[in-house]
């Protein structure tokens, strides 16, 4: 090992499930006595050797996670340079994980800047050796650093780490949401697991949740330490910090993939004797089964803990198995692929035999290799909790999402800086209508009303709507959907119970950059609001943030001789 390294020690950071709240990896991080990683690997570029001590350092790690007895998922640092390098380069680090028992499937190299004094085509060969090697794949400092986008595409890295300088600017800042916003559509897309590093404060952690981010790390999870965690648990208080997170389409479409609740899988290979696994058990007291897998990670066998312990303690029961095969103990796994929804899995279960429905299930890659397991439990409970979510989100007089829902949506199209309409509905003199025919008319009428709402909403494909409390109604529309959705609300006359009533609409029109933030929309609608309810009859407003003109488009003035409106195409 190069004289480079006899200074360097090791720290361990977890990577939490922010579903589970569980620790499903841990990463390595060297710590030279004098100066930082980088200064290190300055000098060794000077001496020539800077690969050889990028591998050295992966090497290290490895030893030092073996004194520790990490059982969980390895991530280590290589440079992109060195992914790039002849394959002989990376023989230290096969040399460390043989001596320490620790299989390549169970490390992620996580693949750092400099990108660009690589080739392109050299990189790519890289990686497919580092896979053919039984690397997982992680690209690190996506957001800040300089991997091209098109490496995303072209490598489909298992894992991305999304750069603690985008993560620093959440919440306060549209681009960092935003860019949070893309990442975890693609990596949806692509089948990769997005990684927040460098999280540091509670509003921080609120934000990449609601944005729909499912792993982090960082200082206010858990701060690296010199013995790697293995069974530390986010607080409660933690995991459910801020508003429930905003379905993105493809889940709304498909519900939550099984990948947001995976565990690490505890293997064995498929011949392990029953004490090998009475003795995994024996020291990992959370474990709820093992998986014995075949020479490149397919799962063979599942071993139960609870109906094992209770075959290997019983009478007789060290004798009988204690140095046969655990498979004669075990069940055929129940397998499931990445593409999943956690609905399909609860499917599988309730198809299954009794005596398994609390088995864990495990999640396989293309391949039918073993990438780790799904506890029922977490899955049951992950959807009774998102269920809770959209129920408590619904206003319960007309089921229509509530102004939470509708903030995230405004939020969502002021960040992606598309043209778009906020409009405010509610009932003129509602008070009236409660005092003179009752309130139960008046929740017939809200109904009625909520009910037109979510009907023209559904034929527009750019319209959500929502009940923000009381007599008050949200619309967010697309510019092409204004004035149907307009007149779908205003044109059908309506009354509580013989009593006439009319409504009165303010629409602001937001193009891209006029405004900052659903507030802003609240604050600039609140006076068009009162201006339309300062008109006779059914009244619609229309302004813009960055002009003082509000052209009305329905309703006459309380004084003076009849107005008519001025109709016009809204553009």
């Amino acid at each position: 090992m190069p004289a480079l390294l006899d200074d360097v020690r090791f720290a361990f950071q977890p990577l939490f499930n922010l579903h589970t709240g569980g620790i499903v990896a841990v990463e390595a991080l060297a710590r030279p006595h004098k100066g930082s990683v980088a200064d290190l690997l300055r000098a060794a570029h000077r001496a020539g050797r800077l690969s050889e001590t990028d591998v050295a350092l992966a090497a290290h790690a490895t030893y030092y996670a073996a004194e520790h007895e990490n059982v969980l998922p390895l991530h280590l640092n290589l440079l992109a340079l060195t992914a790039a390098a002849p394959a002989a380069t990376l023989e230290p680090l096969h040399c460390a994980l043989r001596e320490t028992g620790r299989r390549a499937r169970d490390v992620v190299l996580e693949i750092g800047t400099p990108f660009s004094r690589v080739r392109r085509s050299e990189l790519l060969d890289g990686f497919d050796r580092l896979r053919g090697n039984g690397f997982r794949i992680g690209l690190d400092g996506v957001g800040d650093g300089d991997p091209p986008l098109t490496v995303l595409t072209q490598t489909s890295p298992e894992i991305v780490k999304l750069d603690r300088q985008v993560v620093a600017g959440l919440p306060d800042d549209a681009a960092s949401a935003a860019l949070v916003e893309a990442l975890v559509h693609l990596t949806e897309r692509t089948g990769a697991q997005l990684v927040a590093e460098g999280v540091e404060t509670e509003a921080q952690l609120s934000a990449l949740r609601r944005l729909g981010v499912r792993l982090a790390q960082g200082n206010l999870l858990a701060p690296a330490s010199r013995r790697p965690l293995v069974t530390s648990t986010i607080a409660p208080i933690i995991t459910e910090l801020g508003e429930p997170q905003a379905p993105t389409p493809a889940r709304e479409a498909a519900g939550a993939r099984i990948t947001d609740f995976l565990h690490p899988a505890t293997t064995l290979p498929e011949h392990a004797t029953a004490d090998e696994v009475r003795a995994v058990l024996a020291s990992q007291p959370a474990v709820t089964g093992v998986v014995l897998v075949d020479e490149i990670g397919r799962p063979q066998w599942s071993v139960d803990r609870n109906r094992f312990l209770l075959a290997v303690t019983g009478p007789y029961g060290h004798a009988l198995h204690a140095n046969r095969e655990a498979s004669r103990l075990a069940d055929e796994p129940h397998t499931i692929g990445t593409e999943a929804t956690a609905i399909e899995l609860l499917g599988m279960v309730a198809s299954a035999d009794r005596q398994r429905t609390n088995d864990d299930l495990v999640v396989v890659d293309e391949a039918e290799r073993c990438l780790g397991v799904v506890r029922v439990a977490d899955v049951v409970r992950g959807i009774a909790e998102m269920k809770v979510e959209q129920a408590a989100a619904l206003s319960p007089l007309t089921r229509l999402p509530g102004s939470d829902s509708i903030a995230r949506e405004v939020d969502r199209r002021i960040r992606a800086r598309e043209i778009h309409a906020v409009s405010w509905l509610d009932v003129d003199s509602f008070k009236r209508v409660n005092d003179t025919v009752g309130f139960a008319a008046g929740d017939d009428l809200i109904r009625a009303i909520g009910r037109c709402l979510a009907d023209t909403a559904g034929t527009l494909r750019g319209v959500q709507v929502g009940h923000v409390g009381g007599d008050d109604f949200l619309v967010v529309s697309g510019l092409d959907e204004i004035v149907p959705m307009a007149s779908a609300i205003l044109d059908v006359p309506r009354d509580a119970e013989g009593m006439p009533v009319t409504l009165s609409l303010a629409t602001l029109v937001c193009a891209a950059g006029s405004v900052r933030s659903y507030r802003d929309v609240s604050r600039l609608l609140a006076p068009l609001k009162e201006q339309a309810k300062s008109l006779q009859g059914c009244s619609w407003v229309l302004g813009r943030p960055d002009t003082d003109r509000v052209d009305v488009l329905r309703g006459q003035p309380a004084m003076g001789p009849p107005e008519h409106p001025r109709h016009r195409a809204v553009s």
